[in-house]
């Protein structure tokens, strides 16, 4: 299979979306430590902070802004196949489901695992980052 997407946009997303969805550990305890059942001061909260991650959101989201409707649908495509909801077979019906969404870029930054999914759908078509660019 020949994507509509180029395959190094296609590795751009995954690669970005790692780097949306990791988050890292700080300690927070929101001005004042919680109290433990006896009533001392507990240890601080451990929360994940993601306020590093506005950059990367914002490039997340300019990749999806460089591709056409079509492409955006084939992402979106890919992502159902690797979630599951489509199997390879179906790719035309998940490719005309998609197809027919509307905001597709804020469904693909809402989805979990959005990395995942998609490399998982474009394996499924024998696609791969391997080699290209940073993930290489």
């Amino acid at each position: 299979m020949e994507p509509a997407t180029p395959i190094e946009m296609l590795c751009r997303i995954v690669l970005r979306a790692r780097e949306y969805e990791a988050q890292t550990g700080t300690d927070y305890d929101g001005g004042e430590a919680p109290e433990n059942v006896d009533g001392e001061d507990g240890e601080a909260l451990s929360v994940l902070d993601d306020s590093i991650n506005g950059a990367v959101e914002e490039e997340l989201t300019a990749a999806f802004e460089d591709l056409a409707d079509d492409q955006l649908a084939e992402v979106l495509a890919f992502c159902w196949v690797g979630a599951g909801t489509y199997d390879v077979s179906e790719w035309d019906e998940a490719l005309e489901e998609a197809g027919v969404q509307t905001n597709i870029p804020a469904e693909l930054m809402d989805m979990p695992m959005l990395a995942s999914v998609l490399e998982s759908g474009m394996a499924a078509f024998e696609l791969s980052c391997d080699g290209i660019g940073d993930l290489a």
